[in-house]
């Protein structure tokens, strides 16, 4: 087993330089590279196409996600294999390619927005205002308004929003940093709430000791949800999330910006938030491609398909 250890260790340090993989990337790819050197008995790196097949028997009870997941680690680095000289055959393609496509998140549309909003103002406008509400404010307005992951909503640093920065920069999933774009509205809510944090406090979300927990930001914004007579079981700091990508890609967005802004380390990730309507894509071609706009100075109606 020494020989699959030494060369997953390899191959590791090889992602890890020369693919930047993530340290999560990299744990994943460990963990299931060494559980498949276990099952053949230390015989990974000479592992044959049975061998391979007969260790994805062993998959059966598992998800279409995880097996494709273990797939794609062990073709990687039989891939690594062969780059490197150790290997003249690679027998990955005894593994099984199961199915993995993500089911679109839930979707919100403007108008529910407007009712999550509206009932927010509503609680702001009584007199005095609940602190508590105050904060409702400033996380949803964070939510929705930069596409924060509920994790690095809820542990942002005190003084992370500044009240002459419209951005702040953040350190998200795989310890990449990005920036984030902060509207004027998001940052008025954080002044009215910053105002009722204690000083001392590392958080501009304290609650005790730490900050507010990701388990009571879902509660909250589950119980917004009610107020706004909207199902609460279509609505979560992810779902804000999602709505934030897809009413900016409506808004026509470009879809490299939001990577971006979502801190996706693959575009691919991007893309399941672009489920635009094909009129709407249709549209877009007509009114913004060069070739729409010839087409128009010619005469040519192009606001309509052929029959």
């Amino acid at each position: 087993m020494s020989d699959d250890i030494a060369l997953i260790d390899r191959f590791l340090e090889m992602m890890a330089a020369e693919r930047g993989a993530a340290r999560n990337t990299l744990s994943a790819y460990g963990t299931d590279l060494r559980l498949a050197s276990d099952a053949l008995a230390g015989g990974l790196v000479a592992a044959d196409a049975a061998a391979l097949a007969r260790l994805a028997d062993g998959w059966d009870a598992l998800s279409a996600a995880t097996v494709a997941r273990k797939a794609a680690s062990l073709r990687r680095f039989f891939g690594f294999l062969a780059d490197e000289g150790l290997r003249g055959d690679d027998p990955s393609d005894a593994l099984p390619r199961p199915g993995t496509r993500r089911p679109l998140p839930k979707i919100l549309s403007a108008t529910d927005i407007d009712r999550l909003f509206a009932a927010i103002e509503d609680r702001i406008a009584r007199v005095p205002p609940d602190p508590l509400d105050l904060r409702l404010s400033a996380l949803v307005e964070l939510l929705y308004g930069s596409g924060l992951r509920a994790t690095e909503l809820v542990s942002l640093p005190r003084g992370a929003v500044h009240p002459d920065r419209p951005f702040l920069i953040l350190k998200g999933k795989g310890e990449r940093e990005r920036m984030v774009p902060i509207s004027d509205r998001a940052r008025a809510a954080i002044a009215a709430w910053r105002g009722q944090v204690p000083p001392d406090s590392l958080w501009l979300f304290p609650s005790g000791r730490t900050h507010l927990s990701r388990i009571r930001l879902y509660q909250l914004i589950k119980a917004l949800a009610g107020i706004a007579g909207i199902p609460p079981d279509r609505v979560s700091p992810h779902v804000l999330r999602h709505a934030f990508a897809t009413h900016l890609l409506e808004g026509g967005a470009d879809l490299r910006a939001l990577q971006a802004m979502l801190g996706h380390a693959d575009i691919s990730t991007t893309e399941i938030y672009t489920h635009v309507d094909s009129a709407r894509l249709v549209e877009m071609v007509n009114a913004r491609h060069p070739l729409g706009e010839l087409l128009a100075g010619r005469g040519v109606d192009v606001s309509a398909p052929d029959a």
